[in-house]
């Protein structure tokens, strides 16, 4: 069986739904929207174009086909075969659908919607509501990595302004993306790891930044530097450490940064002792920047703790703020058991001690990637119309009456401006003002084709 079966990639209960819907029905409209009112402008919408240029993009074959049938009969629930074979005869396997959304890389508040999908054939009005899983998965994970991420990148931005010379030029490198080995599978790295990208240009995570050149046009979107991991450490034994970290400066010092694991033993010893007197002068003498990372300890207290060593050892200068800044030479990467608040702790710190910002460079892996959920931003995708075979839409929405928590919107949205930013409107009141819901694709074809660049241009204007 192909697991990568486009019919089924959805929940099991929606292979029945072709059967549920009203005589006469010739399209349904749906929508994504970060539920609730919020007036803060807060959740940052990216991801959509990887689903295009992906899922979407795979024809539906006679073998899905046959292949999701014998699923469905076996798993309990009907199979609409002659919708999936008019899809795959008729329009050569490309799902006919429009799609219009929002530019990626903008902020909205939520209510918002973000995206809005109908049927353009209409035999498939089923259509839409059968993507509904895939498709807000495409949307809602990689819009809270980012929206996260916009709130770490204000908040290290912050401390650079306050405390460093250049905060522009340090802030794209400020956070690196550990998290490829963090998360729960190879397309969550990589989809997690390209929002990460939007708003960083430092990354260990490859799935992420081949993900970046694939769907987003960047050719390189971010920089890694050549770094040791404990087993290339002790494979050289204890007694031997000062070579081990030796081998570093010389096989890795013309690219320029390294960054070397210096707790495998004792990192304060490491410090004093191996950096700071056996290796100071090929640390000085090497024309590189060698990153000390501590790996293991307090997560504030041992990376400030090893600030304030490598200035005792290395010395420091004063920026035009009045904080210190390293020898070029070294500087800290911390990347272990980081909380976001944990790392503003840390700036903090070092704010206290005197010491800028850019003194350091910080890593998260599981922690951005992996410890979210669709609830964080209340994500869902709910149906707003229906149109019948005379070419009418009907309003559709939601609204219980005992518990008035979740309701839907009403009928076709369009999204306008308005004195609070952008905001929702009946697509029949739009009365002449632009909608900012635009479509980006149709039957198969891409209508809108963002860059990376474009992406990061415009969360520029926003964060």
């Amino acid at each position: 069986m192909d697991f990568d079966n486009p019919i089924l990639d959805t929940d099991s209960y929606k292979f029945g739904h072709h059967l549920q819907y009203p005589p006469q029905t010739a399209a349904i409209s749906h929508y994504i929207e970060a539920r609730g009112a919020n007036d803060l402008v807060d959740v940052v919408f990216f991801g959509l174009q990887m689903f295009l240029k992906g899922l979407l993009s795979r024809p539906v074959t006679r073998t899905h086909v046959e292949e999701a049938e014998a699923f469905a009969t076996a798993h309990g629930q009907p199979f609409n075969r002659a919708g999936w074979m008019h899809i795959v005869e008729r329009h050569g396997g490309i799902l006919p659908l429009e799609i219009e959304a929002l530019p990626e890389g903008i902020c909205v508040r939520r209510g918002v919607p973000l995206v809005q999908v109908t049927n353009t054939d209409p035999a498939c009005f089923w259509l839409p509501g059968h993507i509904e899983t895939a498709m807000l998965r495409a949307v809602w994970y990689p819009s809270t990595i980012a929206s996260q991420l916009r709130k770490i990148r204000r908040q290290l931005a912050e401390m650079l302004e306050k405390t460093a010379d250049r905060p522009g030029e340090h802030l794209p490198y400020m956070l690196m993306d550990f998290g490829a080995r963090g998360v729960g599978a190879h397309e969550q790295a990589a989809i997690g790891g390209a929002a990460h990208l939007a708003f960083f240009a430092s990354s260990d995570n490859v799935p992420a930044v081949l993900a970046a050149r694939r769907f987003y046009r960047a050719v390189m979107a971010a920089r890694s530097m050549p770094a040791a991991e404990h087993t290339t450490i002790t494979a050289w034994g204890g007694d031997r450490e000062a070579v081990a970290y030796g081998n570093m400066i010389d096989r890795f010092a013309r690219y320029g940064a390294l960054s070397v694991v210096s707790d495998s033993y004792d990192i304060n010893l490491a410090v004093t002792e191996v950096w700071g007197k056996a290796l100071k002068e090929k640390v000085q003498a090497c024309g590189a920047t060698v990153f000390i990372r501590p790996d293991s300890g307090d997560p504030i207290e041992t990376p400030v703790h090893v600030v304030k060593q490598l200035d005792y050892v290395f010395g420091s200068s004063i920026n035009s703020k009045g904080y210190r800044v390293l020898n070029p030479c070294v500087r800290v990467i911390q990347g272990d058991g980081l909380s976001v608040a944990d790392m503003g702790q840390v700036l903090r710190r070092m704010e206290a001690f005197g010491f800028s910002a850019d003194n350091i460079v910080f890593a998260m892996g599981g922690g951005i990637l992996q410890k979210v959920n669709r609830d964080i931003y209340a994500f869902a995708m709910k149906a707003n119309g229906r149109k019948d075979t005379d070419g009418r839409w009907h309003d559709v929405w939601k609204r219980s009456a005992s518990m008035n928590v979740k309701p839907s919107k009403a009928g076709r949205q369009a999204v306008i401006d308005s004195v609070m930013g952008l905001e929702a409107v009946h697509l029949d009141k739009l009365r002449g003002r632009e909608n900012h819901l635009r479509p980006v694709w149709r039957n198969g074809e891409l209508l809108v084709d963002w860059s990376l660049d474009d992406i990061r241009q415009r969360l520029a204007r926003m964060v």
